[in-house]
């Protein structure tokens, strides 16, 4: 079995999506590349922060991200959300649902919830699922939390949390961060790149 590792880059983006909206559910892919049986997520692209269901504004989002993952040479390995309810760290159903389109394009696909409760207390607040089959059933099924840079499901950089925070409370980059609904109501956000922030972070 691989292992998965998150990069500076794609971790701080996702913090960035939650703590921007903090009582609203977000949502959004990661893209990566394969080698071996490993898998390397180098950058985030945020989706929504209005939870419905699969709508088509989510299918046209996906369609969007897809194909500038492609251009990058890169591909949707997984899926993330924050829900509104920080004791709540479940994978919701339409969490699966995406999860599953995304593992039909990619057979190692994974996704991650981020954990509300320990968000902002420096640990990695993270925890990831697998899909695992069963009678032709699928589940998403949780998996031990991200804990710093060693597991199955590890951190490219332990200091991501630390730095995370700091883009938050100090430099306020969330205020500056655009997702797929951001670009809907102002087509001058750059939601695919968020080039605003994505240069003040190191990979």
């Amino acid at each position: 079995m691989g292992t998965y590792t998150l990069n500076n880059t794609a971790y701080i983006k996702l913090v960035l999506h939650a703590a921007k909206h903090p009582h609203a559910p977000v949502n959004g892919v990661l893209l990566g590349v394969k080698s071996g049986n490993d898998v390397s997520i180098v950058d985030t692209v945020p989706l929504l922060h209005h939870w419905t269901s699969l709508s088509p504004m989510m299918e046209i989002g996906l369609d969007l991200a897809r194909s500038h993952a492609e251009e990058r040479h890169l591909k949707i390995v997984g899926y993330y959300q924050a829900t509104e309810r920080p004791n709540d760290p479940v994978l919701v159903p339409v969490g699966e649902k995406v999860s599953a389109v995304i593992k039909e394009g990619f057979e190692n696909a994974f996704a991650l919830v981020i954990d509300g409760s320990s968000l902002g207390s420096g640990d990695p607040a993270l925890i990831p699922h697998l899909p695992s089959t069963s009678k032709g059933v699928t589940e998403w099924l949780p998996q031990t939390p991200i804990s710093g840079s060693t597991g199955q499901f590890c951190l490219a950089d332990p200091a991501s949390p630390s730095v995370a925070l700091e883009a938050v409370r100090v430099q306020g980059l969330h205020h500056q961060f655009g997702d797929f609904d951001d670009h809907l109501e102002d087509v001058t956000i750059d939601w695919l790149r968020n080039a605003p922030v994505s240069y003040l972070i190191s990979p």
